[in-house]
């Protein structure tokens, strides 16, 4: 029993039968997309693949149920086996029955598929193609012998649709690839229409677009009693004339059947609006169009006296944007005025004053006394803790060595003789002090201009003299009289201690004769000496 063919089989066109020598088809069926033929025409595979392309198709392709059951409507039960688009694969010398198409591939050069129909067969060699019959059955067979027919496939894009007419009005459709009938119900692009009775030859025309649609070397409508005289709005006669119009806002196109916007085409910049069927170009926000009607330009928002914005106004293309003068930022829309730390440069800690702002730090630093606005390290006892890193890198203030591991202790820089009299450590630093008559400049004393105090030797600090010194300064260059005159006051300075030392040394001998004279007695040096007045002397 014939299965029946599904909704998507548009048409079955039945045609006469004709002659191998024309190569028109026996029958077609079309539907949306494709369209299958047969031919009754005894050729090899290689005749049947070029007839199929000479129409603009291929050998058929039978991939699914659908194309099955137009087989099935093209043959009409009519014996006989049919060439279909299978081959033997170039690369294979046999077929391969345990493989879904056998070895076998399509002619478009594919194997893919969802359905297949074989012929109980075993492994054949040699180059090989295949046929099917009335039974639906595929076979294989060698490509040189000839069938009874073949049948083609072609595939549109999109298909114009049956023309519908009023009182019986015949039409005859022709395909491109050679069938002719009535009663299609859909056709594939340059086909015609032949229209007797009205004198008519409309084609199946590629659209802009919009698909496959029928048309007339003329402009304008023709009869309204044929599929609305082609008109894509509404059809009318007019003083005995078919003549097409098109809902508001479209506008007859160029052939007189078709709508389109009366924008298509306008060349406005920005905007396009239909207007009594016509247009007018308009702009965006913040342009204004220019005298040519079509273009526009940027509207200057700042440039108005007033002015949009409370401080600074800065033009961009179709808008503007405000801004704040430093010091202030934009809170929603308003220019508001930071607080004085808000972009205070202060490294730790910042605090507001009623003039300004003071940068502070947190504990254990201490501001920076050359940038008050920079923070370091600063203890103010003779030991510290270091303070580390996670890398176990640690760090002590200046004046400061590490003792151990996480111990900073003071530095007595004034064991190191950077203050030419008087010095007093301080934690992280030292103070230098000058006696009476001199004041303090950098780490040296210098003689006040009367002098009279200098030579006093009161080496005792005053209260106002103490200034802190930090660091120690630096070693300068001696000039080279100076180191002369140093290495003579040293010499000078040797021998005076050793002439010292001699006179010493005298004065000890004579002393000790002396000595021996007034402890000769055994007990006279227990008692001490004792002044012996002279009259008592024998």
């Amino acid at each position: 029993a014939m299965r029946p063919l599904l909704p998507l089989l548009l048409l079955l066109g039945t045609v006469a039968l004709a002659q191998p020598r024309d190569l028109s088809p026996a029958g077609t069926q079309c539907l949306e997309h494709e369209c299958f033929a047969v031919f009754w025409a005894s050729r090899p595979f290689s005749g049947a693949s070029e007839g199929c392309e000479r129409g603009g198709g291929h050998l058929m392709t039978v991939r699914s149920t659908v194309a099955e059951e137009a087989i099935a409507l093209l043959l009409q039960n009519r014996k006989g086996r049919l060439w279909l688009g299978l081959s033997l694969s170039p690369s294979l010398s046999c077929t391969e029955p345990s493989r879904r198409l056998r070895g076998f591939r399509w002619v478009t050069g594919d194997h893919s598929t969802d359905y297949t129909n074989w012929a109980p067969s075993g492994q054949r060699c040699g180059e090989r193609c295949v046929t099917v019959s009335r039974e639906l059955r595929w076979e294989e067979r060698r490509c040189e012998d000839p069938a009874d027919g073949f049948l083609c496939q072609y595939s549109y894009g999109g298909s114009c649709p049956h023309l519908a007419t009023q009182h019986g009005v015949p039409v005859t459709y022709a395909t491109p690839f050679g069938a002719r009938g009535a009663d299609f119900l859909a056709l594939p692009p340059r086909s015609v229409a032949f229209i007797p009775d009205l004198g008519l030859e409309l084609r199946c025309e590629d659209g802009d677009g919009a698909g496959p649609r029928w048309g007339l070397d003329t402009p304008g409508a023709w009869p309204c009693e044929l599929a609305g005289g082609g008109c894509a709005g509404m059809c009318a006669e007019e003083r005995g004339r078919p003549r097409c119009s098109c809902p508001e806002g479209a506008v007859l196109g160029p052939d007189g059947r078709g709508c389109r916007s009366p924008c298509e085409g306008a060349q406005c910049q920005h905007h396009c609006v239909v207007a009594d069927g016509s247009f007018l170009c308009m702009c965006a926000v913040g342009y204004r169009l220019v005298a040519d009607g079509i273009s526009c330009e940027d509207i200057d928002d700042c440039a108005s006296e007033a002015g949009p914005c409370e401080q600074k106004c800065v033009n961009t293309k179709g808008g503007f944007e405000c801004q704040c003068h430093s010091g202030y930022r934009m809170v929603d829309g308003h220019c508001q005025r930071l607080p004085p730390c808000w972009e205070a440069p202060c490294q730790q800690r910042c605090e507001e004053l009623p003039n300004g702002y003071r940068c502070g730090c947190h504990p254990g630093y201490a501001v920076d006394p050359l940038d008050a606005t920079l923070c370091r390290l600063h203890c103010n006892a003779t030991e510290c803790p270091a303070v580390c890193d996670a890398g176990g890198a640690c760090e002590c203030p200046e004046g400061f060595v590490l003792d151990g591991d996480e111990l900073c202790v003071d530095v007595d820089e004034c064991d190191s003789g950077h203050c030419e009299f008087n010095c007093t450590n301080t934690p992280g630093g030292y103070q230098c002090h000058c006696p009476h008559g001199y004041y303090l400049r950098g780490v040296d004393c210098i003689l006040d201009g009367d002098g009279e105090e200098a030579s006093s030797g009161d080496l005792e600090p005053e209260p106002h003299t103490p200034v802190p010194s930090r660091p120690p300064p630096k070693a300068e260059q001696l000039h080279p009289g100076v180191l002369v005159g140093i290495a003579g006051g040293a010499l000078m300075s040797l021998l005076a201690l050793l002439a010292l030392g001699f006179h010493l040394a005298r004065k000890r001998c004579r002393s000790h004769g002396s000595m021996d004279y007034k402890y000769s007695g055994p007990h006279e040096k227990d008692l001490g000496l004792q002044p012996v007045p002279s009259a008592q002397k024998p």
